[in-house]
Formats: C-alpha cells, structure tokens, sequence
C-alpha cells in the first residue's frame, strides 16, 4: 500500500509540474482560444475537423489537467485515510484537489465567457498552490519530515519572519509575472534590466510599467532570498536541511533571474520561457517546504 501510495505521489508531483508548464505553454503561444469558445468540447466537438497547433496546444493541456485532476483526487484521497495521522495531510489533500478545480473553473470560464487580464493572471498563481500542496504530500509520503526531524530544528525568530515573509512575497512576483504574460507586455521594454530604449523621451506606458514593475519585484526577491540565504550560512551550518535548503532556493532565484532577462534577449524563445515557468514553480515549492518545517521546529 505504501509502495503504492508513493508511485501515486511521484506521478501526481511530475503531472502537477505538466499542467503548469502546459498553461504557460498555453499563454506564451497565444492558443487560449485554440478551441474556440467551447469547453469542454473544441469547436462543438470532441475532435475537431480543422485541427492546428493552436488547437492541439489548448486540446492536449485540457487533457493532461483532467487526468491530473483525477489523480490528485485520488491522491488526496489516499492519503486521508494512509497518513491522515499527520496533522499536515488533510490540510494539504485539501487545498491540493480544491485549487485544481478553482484553477480548472477559472480556465472554463475564460474559454467561454473571457476575463480581464488581471483576473487570468491569477491562474497559474492557483495552479501553483496545488502543486505546493501535492509536493509538501509527497515529501510527507516519503517520510523526509522524519529523515530531517523537523521538531528537533531550532529555527529563529528572524529565519521564521524573512521565510514566511518571501513565501508570501513570492506569490506577489508570480503574479505579476503572469500579468506580463496575459497583458502581452513581455518585450515592451527591449532592454534589461532598465527601460531605456523603448520610446526616448516619452514616458513609460501602461504596458511598460507592468513590466518593470514585475523587474522591479523579480530584484527584490533576488536580494531578499540572497539575505536570508547569507543569514543561513552565517547561523544554521549545522542544521543541513535549513543550510542546503537556502543556497538550493539563492541558485533557483538566480537562475529565475538568468531567464527572465533571456527571455528579453532572445525575443522571447519558448524553452527560455517555459524555464522561467519552471524555476519560480520549483522555488515557490521550496519556500512552502520551508513553512512546513517552520510550522514544527522549536524557536533558538
């Protein structure tokens, strides 16, 4: 049964991190509406007669978020009962399954009714907390809680506020790095990390503004992580999990950063995209793993 139940973590973690990167795929390749206005049929079918990559971007996405969607009801629900000890396990099966479905009823109804950009923004943002969730159920699956005895961890009062307060932070940056996506404002600014050549003595236009404003919060985080992470190496060298764990979450944010700005020089390639996707998922994770041991360790 346990034997199982970790297969069924592992395949449900790996079909979580799909989804995500199939809504980014979604987006960055303009297939919204690949279907037409129609869900869950395409263009009043199952298959569509005139099929293209638009419509095969948006058809393969609505699949794989379905099966996902099963197996992390599945997943949550196997868990209740297997590990339902932990006090953790029910909370997470929870928000797994229900901000799946939040994040597949937002997508209907942008499909058939239309949202304004700042509503679709929160997308991926959602998907994203399940994914959290059915990551923190995998680790508690696996039993890494007890590898790093999270309740013998003595964590500080300002490791604890900087860690809740980044995870937090974080969601913020997601956000506004969906807005760029969804407002089509990616290379309003040519240049990186400053808006310099786009219009020479004009000032910055909405567009613009929503991307340096996502810049201006992407720094941030980078110099906030790089100060939480010198503060691990200067207090926590002998908790290895708190230690590792921030120059784990310094080089994601690094290589967050790395991507945002090829994005920009590479005029927006799709697997530099799909990367920048990728990371801040990895990160977000991360950061909730954190909360997690937070939530169980003593205070130096």
């Amino acid at each position: 049964m346990q034997r199982s139940l970790k297969w069924l973590a592992v395949l449900t973690t790996l079909g979580m991190l799909f989804v995500l990167l199939g809504g980014a795929l979604v987006t960055k390749t303009g297939s919204e509406l690949g279907c037409g206005r129609d869900w869950p049929l395409c263009h009043g079918q199952f298959i569509p007669d005139d099929i293209t990559a638009e419509t095969v971007i948006e058809l393969a996405h609505r699949l794989v978020s379905g099966v996902v969607g099963i197996l992390v009801l599945a997943l949550a629900v196997a868990s209740w009962r297997i590990i339902g000890h932990k006090r953790e396990t029910k909370f997470l099966a929870f928000l797994s399954f229900f901000f799946l479905f939040a994040q597949a009823l937002i997508g209907a109804a942008a499909v058939m009714w239309g949202q304004s950009d700042f509503v679709l923004a929160l997308h991926f943002g959602i998907s994203l907390i399940s994914f959290s969730a059915v990551l923190l159920l995998t680790l508690l699956i696996f039993e890494v809680d007890q590898k790093f005895d999270a309740s013998s961890l003595k964590i500080g009062k300002r490791m604890k506020r900087h860690t809740i307060g980044v995870t937090l932070y974080s969601y913020l940056v997601v956000y506004t790095g969906a807005l760029v996506r969804h407002t089509n404002a990616s290379l309003t600014c040519p240049d990186w990390p400053l808006c310099l050549n786009s219009s020479p003595g004009l000032p910055l236009n909405t567009y613009q503004w929503i991307q340096m404003g996502h810049r201006f919060a992407a720094g941030l985080i980078f110099v906030w992580i790089a100060y939480i992470t010198w503060l691990a190496f200067k207090h926590y060298k002998g908790q290895r999990v708190i230690y590792w764990g921030w120059f784990i979450a310094f080089g994601l944010v690094l290589l967050q950063v790395a991507a945002g700005a090829l994005v920009i020089y590479t005029q927006l390639n799709l697997y530099i995209a799909l990367a920048h996707a990728l990371f801040i998922s990895c990160l977000f994770g991360l950061l909730c793993y954190f909360i997690l041991l937070i939530s169980r360790s003593t205070t130096k």
